[in-house]
Formats: structure tokens, sequence, C-alpha cells
């Protein structure tokens, strides 16, 4: 079957404006956005989203720019609306523990009422206690019982006193101690040096009868300590009893406020009691004193401070669960912290300094996370792990172990988090957590896998002039004209190199519709039109194709040698693309391959000296095979024969120039010429038939801008795999010199083919002998075959095994 020249409408699709069914974009945007090509993540992530069941977490997989993070910000917030609103979250102070604080779920926009009512209660205790002890009653019952104490006292203290008087002592209270003093016989005391000088027989007595007072004060305090403790704890029993009354009915007050059931009443009530249990253990404190005022005041607020709620998740007035994007997923802001200030060289906190983090945020909900950004840090995807193993959150700081002072630290009480994960990753990360981590699977059992691209259809082409429709209403840009938004679609076919699929990359397609609109604006244009996105597209190329334009230059210049007129034996134009991340461009590279008699075979010397990739020296092999196939009347071949790319001096990796190859070879054996007009791209099977190659547009455009700059003359064109067919998107000057006769693309579907468009003959058909006509290319070539065998066998020489350069 000979090689097919396409026509200029099988070049590019080109999409009507009139068959979109509008005018302009702002006739669309009040239709809802769908998934665009996305149906199958659409329903994974729905599926994944309704589910309750634990380990049932999403892993979203595709290209960045897919809509991956915003469809499915979307759609968590859809299924949020229709779930419960989850409750609120408060640490208390454990009074049993208090480096245990524990945790306490209420009812969303309780923990806020049990913060205001528990502020209230501490505030109005400290004017209603004071006030309960400065009452009647309370007062007459006190004073009755220091009354009953003193006078017991007194009592006791009248015996000391006539027990010191009987031995010539006197004694009184100085400070909480007993000094007594011993006096003469006028009755003042004696000093030092007075006893010093009494009779030694007196001063013996005098130490005696020292002795038996000393004994007799230690009686008294044993018998008026017990009293002193009796009457405290009589006073302290009666503050209990005129205060009981008003906390019963403060923290009677704080039950009834809140409303709701709560899960964990009986937790909420074990804290009142213990509340309550400690003001009244510290009353003593609610009562003004005359001396060391300030001190009591900070003893007080410090025992209040106990009393406080720390809300670390407050629901309050939200509408369904919780829908959370954590940006910026640190151990602190994912797992949630423990604040500490410095006092005195030490690192203090206490459980008004827990805070929460996005997991405990989005408790009942979803949070979405990219994993990129987690395996940034071992500790947080480590911890995470755990976490999805366990359902339970362990709020910690790690850096206080390494902190250099010495730190209090905390161990909150752990709490149960049930939380829908939504992971962000690419395709390679996804894969290499399956081999890595066998749990990995079971934790995240929902693959939503966007698709890069989608089969084209009209309801596809008005989904993106909805998606074009509502950037421009959402950004506050010009709408696009119906012409405009086909322009869009055709650069999304173009974008993926397929006339029947469109790209899913809508990032690309928005900063296209801003860069227009911004052309649009800068002409007061009132719609954005089809001349303004060819402007975009040709700006954004002008800002990335320098190393394109410097490589024409060189072939230009002479520098690159590539020739595009006339014909050369064992020389052709294959066709080469790089991929710079942002800008794709092709160019031609000559393809040469010299042949001679000899045992050696095929070289490839891009192989020999280790600038070859795998791919590229399995196309070379493929071609050996096909090559000696072909000639299998007269195998072993001997041949020598290398092939080599021309000028590379970067590598070379693909199969894409294995026909090039193949023609360049078979030219040398034939000795026929090729046309150098014609560049040719695509891979070759073992059995001659050609494949399809990547980046044929490209490869074709750059060839064309050669041939442009060299002079067009009607003989240039490219050689494509018929395959490749439905990929062309070229863009409209190389269609246009296709349809004036200067420029032409061949396709071909087996290898024969291209060969007798380069050379002008027949490539000839092998008979039942194996031999081919003597008049076609591989007739040609067989005959040079049968001379190298002749002379091989004439020569007798041994054959030498290459030295391969390793």
């Amino acid at each position: 079957m000979p090689t097919s020249k396409l026509t200029p409408a099988d070049l590019r699709l080109t999409i009507a404006p009139d068959t979109l069914g509008f005018a302009d974009t702002s006739e669309l945007q009040e239709y809802a956005l769908p998934w665009i090509g996305q149906e199958r993540a659409e329903m994974a992530a729905r599926f994944g989203l309704g589910m309750d069941q634990p380990d049932y977490n999403l892993f979203v997989l595709g290209e960045v720019g897919s809509g991956r993070s915003s469809l499915l910000r979307q759609a968590m917030v859809t299924a949020a609306a229709n779930r419960a609103v989850p409750p609120d979250l408060c640490y208390l102070h454990n009074f049993d523990a208090p480096e245990r604080p524990q945790a306490l779920r209420l009812p969303a926009g309780q923990g806020r009422l049990l913060r205001q009512l528990m502020a209230r209660m501490t505030k109005s205790l400290q004017t209603e206690i004071p006030r309960c002890l400065e009452g009647q009653d309370f007062k007459a019952e006190s004073e009755r019982i220091e009354k009953t104490y003193k006078t017991e006292e007194a009592r006791n203290y009248a015996e000391l006193e006539a027990f010191a008087e009987a031995r010539k002592f006197t004694i009184h209270r100085e400070a909480g101690r007993m000094v007594f003093t011993l006096v003469g016989k006028k009755g003042h005391a004696l000093t030092e040096d007075e006893v010093l000088a009494l009779p030694k027989e007196h001063r013996a007595e005098v130490e005696q009868a020292e002795q038996e007072l000393r004994a007799e004060i230690t009686r008294y305090f044993e018998k008026t300590r017990p009293m002193e403790r009796v009457m405290n704890e009589a006073l302290a029993a009666l503050r209990r009893q005129v205060v009981k009354p008003l906390l019963d009915h403060e923290f009677q007050e704080i039950r009834s406020g809140l409303k709701k059931q709560i899960k964990d009443s009986a937790k909420l009530n074990t804290y009142l009691e213990q509340v309550m249990h400690d003001v009244l253990d510290h009353l003593e404190l609610f009562k003004a004193s005359d001396s060391d005022e300030e001190i009591r005041q900070e003893a007080l607020n410090k025992v209040l401070s106990l009393y406080r709620v720390n809300l670390v998740v407050d629901n309050d007035g939200m509408k369904g669960a919780p829908v959370i994007v954590e940006d910026n997923p640190l151990f602190r802001s994912l797992f949630g912290s423990i604040e500490y200030q410095s006092e005195n060289d030490v690192l203090v906190t206490d459980f008004t300094r827990i805070r929460a983090g996005s997991l405990l945020k989005a408790h009942g909900g979803f949070l979405m996370l990219h994993l990129r950004d987690l395996l940034a840090d071992n500790l947080v995807w480590e911890k995470l792990r755990r976490l999805l193993r366990s359902g339970r959150l362990q709020i910690e700081e790690p850096g206080t172990a390494f902190a250099p002072i010495a730190a209090v630290s905390l161990e909150p009480e752990a709490v149960d988090v049930e939380v829908k994960i939504i992971l962000i990753g690419s395709r390679e990360q996804y894969y290499e957590l399956q081999e890595e981590d066998p749990e990995f699977g079971r934790r995240f059992r929902v693959k939503v896998d966007f698709a890069e691209s989608f089969s084209s259809s009209a309801e596809t082409r008005r989904a993106s002039a909805i998606f074009v429709a509502h950037t421009c209403r959402e950004l506050g840009l010009p709408h696009f004209s119906a012409a405009a938004v086909a322009r869009l679609l055709e650069d999304g076919h173009r974008e993926v190199d397929d006339q029947s699929r469109q790209s899913a990359i809508f990032a690309r397609t928005e900063a296209l519709v801003m860069e227009s609109a911004a052309l649009c604006r800068a002409r007061n244009g009132r719609l954005a039109e089809a001349q303004d996105v060819e402007a975009a597209l040709h700006a954004r190329t002008l800002r990335h194709d320098y190393p394109d334009q410097r490589l024409q230059e060189a072939i230009a210049e002479g520098d690159l040698l590539i020739t595009v007129h006339g014909e050369k034996v064992g020389q052709l134009n294959g066709l080469t693309q790089v991929d710079l991340g942002d800008y794709c461009f092709g160019f031609p590279e000559r393809v040469t391959a010299r042949t001679f008699a000899g045992d050696d075979g095929l070289l490839n010397i891009e192989r020999e000296v280790e600038m070859s990739g795998p791919i590229h020296d399995k196309g070379v092999l493929i071609l050996h095979n096909y090559l000696s196939a072909l000639f299998a009347d007269i195998a072993p071949l001997a041949l020598n024969a290398s092939i080599v790319f021309e000028q590379e001096y970067n590598g070379v990796e693909g199969d894409s120039a294995s026909c090039a190859e193949l023609y360049a070879l078979l030219s040398s054996l034939s000795g026929l010429p090729l046309k150098q007009g014609i560049a040719v791209t695509g891979a070759v099977n073992q059995h001659g038939e050609v494949l399809p190659v990547g980046g044929v547009n490209e490869k074709i455009e750059g060839f064309f801008r050669v041939c442009e700059k060299a002079g067009l003359d009607g003989s240039q064109g490219v050689l494509i795999p018929r395959r490749n067919r439905r990929h062309l998107m070229l863009e409209r000057k190389v269609v246009e010199a296709v349809a004036n006769g200067l420029f032409h693309i061949y396709t071909a579907e087996h290898a024969s083919e291209g060969l007798e468009l380069l050379t002008g003959l027949p490539a000839g058909v092998a008979n039942a002998t194996g031999n081919y006509p003597s008049g076609s290319v591989l007739g040609h070539a067989q005959k040079t075959l049968q001379a190298y065998r002749r002379a091989c066998q004439a020569s007798g020489r041994p054959k030498t095994r290459r030295k391969h350069l390793r």
C-alpha cells in the first residue's frame, strides 16, 4: 500500500462556533459546573465521601491542574451538608492528676455555653461566698465556737500562769511562742548576770524549776492544739455548711443551662463535683484579710483558674460537618500543640494552653491533605499512620524533649477522632506507597483517579464552555464569544495531541482565559474573541521558545548541518522532540549510516559511547532483527554498519527515529539516494510495521520552520506513522502551507511504503526463493549484501570481536 498524502482537513480539528449553541459565555454562567470528563473520579469520590465506615479514606491521584483539589473540595462541602454537626471538645483540669488534663465532648455550642457558665460562676462566687460568711447566723455560730475554744484555752493558760508563778517565773505569749522570765524577791525580772550571781544551790533550784515549767508548757500545747484544731474544723464545717447551698444552686444552674443531652454527662457531673469540693476546700481564700491581701488574692486567682474551660474545638453555629483543607500540615497545626512560657528558667504550661490541630477540628467531617507536604516531615507522616491505625489522637509537644531548659510536661487525655482524610498525590506516589507500605491500601480504600484527558463530545464541549463562564464570573473577566471558546477547545485538543480527546488539565485553560481576557481589555473589547486567544497563545510561546529559537538560528546559520533540498545516499532527516517541562518543541537531526563488508553487524555509535537510553537501544536491536529477516536467505549477514545522529551531544532516548535509521541504512546498502526534503518520524517493529510516536505535532512544526527559512519549494514534507493521523493538531501556518502545495504530510503503515516515497523506487517483494526484483530498493541492497559476503569469503580473515566502549 503506498503512502497517503493528507489533506488540510486532516491536519487539525476545527470546531465551528455555531455548533456550540451559544453566542457568548454570559448565557452559561448560571448553569452548574459538572466534573468535565471525570465520571470515574466523580463516582469514586461520592462513594468514598458517603461511606461512614472507618478506613474508607480517599486517595486522589492525578496531574496538577486537573481540578483534583477544587472538585474534591466541592464534593466535600456537598457531602458535609448532609451530616450532623460534630460535638465541641473541651479540656478541663484534672484534680486527681493535674499533669493529665481530661477531655470532654459536648454537643455543638454547649462547649461555649459551659465556658460562659463556669466563668459566670467563678465571678459570682467571689461576691456571694464572702456575703454568706458575713451573715449574722454565721457570725453568731462562729463566735460561739471561738468563745468555747477561748474559754477552755484561757482556763488552761491560767493554770500555766499559776504553775509558773509558784516557781518564781512570769510567762507571756509572744509571736506564737511562750516566753518566761525568772523574777526576784522584789518582783522584778532577773538579768542573766544576776542569775549567775545566785548561790550554786539556788541556781540548781532555778534550773529544776525551769525544767518543770518547760514540761508544763509542752503539756499546755498538747492540750490546746487539739482544741484549736477542733475549733478550726468546726469553723470550716460551719463555712462549708453555710456555703454549700450556694454552690448547689450555682452548679444546678450550670447543669440546667446545658439543655442538650450530653453523651459524657457522667464525666461532666464528676468534674463539677470535684470543682465543688475544691471550692469548699479553699473557702478561706474568698474572705478578705487585713494582712497579706495581695498574697490571698493571688492564691485565689490561681485556684479559680483551675475552673476555666479550655474550648479547643468550637462548632457553635456550624451547619453540617466541618470541611478543612490543611495547606500547611506541620506537626503542631495538624495534631495540635501545647504552648509553653518561661518562668524562672523553666518552661511551664497548664491545661489552658492546649491547642487543637486540624484533625481535631475536622472530627466528624473531612480533612484534605497533600501527600507531598506530609512526606516532607517523617515525624508527621508516622504519627498520621499511627492515628489511622488506632483512631485516637494524643496531643503532644515533641520539641520540649530537646529544649535547652527544663520543661513541665502535660499528657492530655487522648481522644477518638473520626475524620475522613482526602489525600492528594501523584500516581507515582500512590503506587510507591502501595509497594512500600502494605497498610496504606487498607487505610485508603477509595482510589479517586483523575484522567489526564477524555473523549470529546458535544456534552464535554458545552461543559468546558460552562467552565469558562464560571471562570469569567468568579474572576470578573470579560466573557468569551463562541469563536473564542472554540479556539480554547482546540487548544485543549492540541495539549493532548489528539483530535478525539481533550485535555483534562483545566488549570492551563483557566490561565489561558485570564491571559486572553487581559488582551481583550487592552484593546477595550467587550467580549474576548478568537483573536485574543490566538494572541495569548502566541505571547505564551514567545515567553518560552528561546531554546527553540536558538536551535533554529543554529540550523539557519549552518552550525547544525541540516539539508532540506536534493538527495543524499545514507543520509536522512530524523525528528526529535525536546520537553523542557513548560515548553515542548521539535527539530530535525541528521541521521547517517555507513555500510561495508565485515562480520561485526550493526554498530549503534550512541550506544557505544553510552549516549543512548534503553528504549533507543531496544529500537536499534529491533531494526537489526527486521533487517536480518528481510534478507534471511543470505543470513547471517556479512555486514559492518554504523548509524549515528550527527551533532548530537546530549544523548538520545526513544525509538521514534528507528524508521529514519532503517531508511538511512537501506539507502547506504542499496546506494540509492533519499529525498532530503522529507523528514521521517516513526518506530518500526520486527515485522516492519510503523508504530505511532509522541510529539508528532511539535516535530512536524519544527521541521516546517527549518524548511520555511530555507525556502519552501513544494518538495518538502514529513512522513509520519498512519496511526498518528488522529494525533495531528498542527498550527494554522502549516495547514495553510499544505493547502497551497508548499508542504506535505505523508503517512505510512509499513516501512516499505516510506522507502518508496523517499527513493522513488518500489521497495520490492521477495519471491519464493527470497530474491527481490533487481530494480527495487531491497533488490539493490540484496545485491550489495551478496557482494559483501563474497568479499568476506575471499579474504578468509577470521572474525574479530569489536571492543565496546563501556
